[in-house]
């Protein structure tokens, strides 16, 4: 480990985030909300940071390993959730505390969308841009952006950019230089959330809602300017803009990228895992829809009922974590349904969380391949995705991350309840951190406000376990690592 290298890496990525402020600072003087020196003050702040840790080590220029390229991220995303926090804790409204300030920075930055703040409709604008900005920013992830605009990290940017990018498969790169590969991906996300923007305001959004609801929407965060959430807005057509921009938000950006350079939307079609994406979200949002208007207390029309069933279908499997409804008081077995929509989550190289659909899609197979195994023991049955059969190592990487995915679940959702929480709002909570899908049910279905530090402090964690994927952060926690 090169403690030099990464420690100036780290500087370096803490100047360019400071950059960040000058947007709320900038939504500050618009609506005149006297915030600008709380920007100005945490851009102060964190650029000091940075240039403490960049500026003594500015001449260290060594490539980076493998494992340089683990902790550096790692370490990145632990520093930037506190550090993320400054402007809460600066600011008079919302006055909040160490843990809730970190907590709502680490839940933005990681697309979570849980929260510990109500009141939203009363907060000055220029903070609650700044809370929709975060997940934007982690959406496509910083450590990306960095990669993009700053070239110098594109020596061993490649370690980066596996370390931070979900999905089994991180080799594949659509440009030759990695550096390349990051300016493409964020140009189409950029792309992709200018037109929701532009959306969401000529559907009636005002520009302010338009811009910060296409942040949250784009990034699967579900973060809103309301406490309603989408609800607020009580508009069949907005809610069907969300529905498609979630939607492609929770495709592979590796598919967008095929479909703007051959101009046809055929890739989509010939990919597994969008295929299976797509059907599930689709089949999911049916049953959903079919069943609180037939079981529904509320008197729902049909096309009511199904319109509010394919929305909350789609936020939880996408992991935005918008609501539209009270969809913990659906009857039955609905919302135990869509907080297991959640573990599914996204396609891998998306913004949205969860398991990932190819996972899923390989967990299912190996299980097949097993069966047949039973019946036919001395046949070989190769595991085959789009046609093409798997190497036997990404599957046994999949069977990896998923045994540590159930240990960290049961450990975390143990010690919550040790915590003060009962065993449905303690197994939501994690669903909700570690997914990053941010609403759950019981004590934490609208919010965490109620729940104790500890507890919060945890859903930090799990959130950053779910983000990064599990094996960034705890390859830290191995002995073997830090031994060599």
């Amino acid at each position: 480990m090169q403690a030099k290298v990464v420690l100036r890496s780290i500087g370096l990525l803490l100047i360019l985030f400071s950059f960040t402020m000058f947007t709320p600072l900038l939504v500050s003087f618009i609506f005149h909300d006297d915030n600008e020196h709380l920007f100005w003050q945490s851009f102060l702040i964190i650029l000091t940071i940075g240039l403490l840790l960049w500026f003594p080590l500015r001449k260290e220029k060594h490539p980076f390993c493998h494992r340089d390229g683990f902790l550096i991220v790692a370490f990145y995303w632990m520093i930037l959730g506190t550090i993320g926090s400054v402007p809460f804790q600066l600011a008079d409204t919302p006055n909040m505390s160490f843990t809730d300030a970190v907590f709502e920075s680490v839940s933005g930055f990681t697309t979570t969308g849980a929260t510990v703040l109500e009141g939203l409709d009363q907060l000055p604008p220029s903070i609650l841009f700044y809370r929709q900005q975060l997940q934007w920013l982690g959406g496509m992830g910083v450590i990306v952006l960095a990669l993009a605009v700053l070239p110098i990290l594109g020596i061993g940017g490649m370690q980066l950019y596996r370390a931070e990018v979900p999905g089994p498969v991180k080799d594949a790169k659509l440009k030759p230089r990695i550096t390349e590969t990051a300016k493409a991906l964020w140009t189409i996300y950029l792309f992709i959330t200018v037109v929701c923007a532009i959306c969401y305001r000529l559907a009636g959004m005002d520009w302010f809602d338009a811009i910060a609801h296409s942040f949250s929407t784009v990034a699967n965060g579900g973060y809103s300017t309301h406490d309603a959430s989408f609800g607020y807005f009580n508009s069949p057509v907005l809610e069907s803009i969300a529905i498609f921009f979630m939607m492609v938000s929770g495709l592979n950006f590796a598919l967008h990228f095929v479909a703007l350079q051959k101009r046809s939307i055929s890739c989509y079609f010939r990919d597994s895992e969008a295929l299976t994406y797509i059907s599930v979200l689709l089949i999911c949002g049916g049953l959903v829809g079919t069943h609180i208007y037939f079981k529904g207390t509320t008197g729902l029309s049909l096309m009511d009922a199904m319109r509010h069933g394919l929305f909350q279908t789609v936020s939880f499997m996408t992991t935005s974590g918008f609501i539209t409804t009270d969809f913990y008081l659906w009857p039955g077995v609905v919302p135990v349904l869509l907080v297991f929509a959640g573990f599914i989550g996204g396609c891998a190289g998306s913004t949205a969380g969860g398991l990932k659909v190819i996972r899923v899609i390989f967990l299912y197979k190996q299980g097949e391949r097993e069966i047949k195994r039973l019946i036919h023991p001395d046949a070989y049955i190769p595991v085959k995705v789009n046609n093409e059969v798997q190497p036997e190592n990404i599957i046994e990487a999949v069977w990896g991350f998923f045994s540590l995915y159930v240990v960290a679940f049961v450990i975390i959702m143990l010690l919550m309840m040790e915590f003060g929480l009962d065993q449905v709002s303690a197994f939501a909570a994690v669903a909700a951190c570690i997914n990053n899908v941010g609403p759950g049910l019981g004590e934490v279905a609208v919010s965490f406000i109620t729940v104790s530090d500890p507890v919060k402090w945890l859903g930090c964690f799990a959130m950053l376990l779910g983000r990064l994927e599990i094996f960034t952060i705890l390859v830290l926690l191995s002995p073997r690592y830090w031994r060599y």
